[in-house]
């Protein structure tokens, strides 16, 4: 994991410890099924970013005979538990809990003014974090949009840590109105509309990331940015007439594969070829240093060249 997804997480795990503590302990007190929900939620969080720490540190295992291109990935992997936590712990449970109290409403009776200051201070320790992850993703996004700049991230830590600090701020807010209104007008039911809207928030946040990690577990390929380098590296070489095609494949969030076809000119001397080869090679790597692994083809380009039928797939070996 670079440093400042590192920084992000921590710095999310340690605000998340200290807010659930002090949301337990309001909801102890007074009973809220806002409050209640949103304990819950930072101990989900508090999970998922132990999550997030060890899935970094085993994609750093050495690679082996079965897995010969690392472990990167385990790092898509865990961020992909992390949005079922989110769903299931966090979402669900808040939605559970909501609807059980609007359905059996009661107000807050006692330790009133408890839960207002708990929200206060969580919403401040939370926008610590949020704040952190927001300078942290700058140092990367530059002047990239936000939106894109999670979607199109090959690195899941900081998209991960901003989504749930959003939702997270964005959950105080719903439960620091749930519990104003039920303060107010002594309506239990407005405590459990909070804690369903808290729920739905989680929820769409944790289908979200579901989606997006799945699309990196699947396997994406480099950024169009990344790309870019890559073909002009390839173009640039002396001896390469032409790129007949690429493909480049993400391995992990600093790890490339690019397996390309190059058209070079005709000829007979094999050491003429491997020196462009070799020379297409560093130049993308220049370019490009995350290409990790790269696997050029030469080739001479025939403008109405149809290559043959694919055979027929084997079915898997089963050892």
């Amino acid at each position: 994991m670079a440093g400042g997804g590192n920084k992000a997480v921590v710095a999310a795990l340690l605000a998340n410890a200290g807010i659930a503590i002090t949301k337990f302990a309001a909801w102890a007190l007074t009973q809220s099924a806002s409050m209640l929900a949103e304990a819950i939620h930072s101990t989900a969080d508090c999970g998922n970013q132990v999550l997030l720490l060890v899935g970094s540190k085993r994609a750093k295992r050495a690679a082996d005979e079965l897995h010969q291109f690392g472990f990167g990935r385990e790092r898509y992997v865990y961020s992909f538990i992390v949005s079922i936590v989110l769903f299931s712990v966090g979402g669900l449970f808040a939605l559970y809990e909501g609807y059980h109290k609007v359905h059996d409403p009661h107000g807050i009776d006692s330790w009133k003014w408890v839960p207002v200051v708990v929200l206060v201070l969580a919403i401040t320790m939370e926008g610590f974090s949020f704040r952190t992850a927001i300078v942290e993703a700058n140092k990367v996004r530059a002047s990239v949009p936000w939106v894109r700049f999670v979607r199109n991230a090959r690195a899941p830590e900081l998209p991960v840590i901003l989504l749930e600090d959003f939702a997270a701020l964005t959950g105080l807010v719903l439960a620091l109105i749930g519990v104003a209104l039920t303060l107010a007008t002594g309506n239990g039911v407005f405590d459990g509309l909070g804690s369903m809207a808290i729920g739905a928030l989680l929820v769409c946040v944790a289908i979200f990331l579901a989606i997006e990690m799945k699309s990196l577990l699947l396997g994406e390929s480099a950024t169009r940015e990344s790309q870019q380098k890559i073909v002009a590296a390839i173009e640039n070489t002396p001896g390469v007439q032409r790129l007949i095609h690429i493909k480049t494949l993400h391995l992990g969030p600093e790890e490339v594969l690019v397996a390309a076809k190059l058209g070079v000119e005709p000829t007979t001397d094999a050491a003429v070829v491997a020196e462009t080869i070799d020379a297409a090679e560093r130049a993308i790597r220049a370019a490009e240093p995350m290409a990790a692994h790269i696997y050029l083809e030469p080739d001479v380009f025939h403008e109405n060249y149809v290559p043959d039928e694919r055979p027929a797939v084997p079915e898997a070996p089963s050892h």
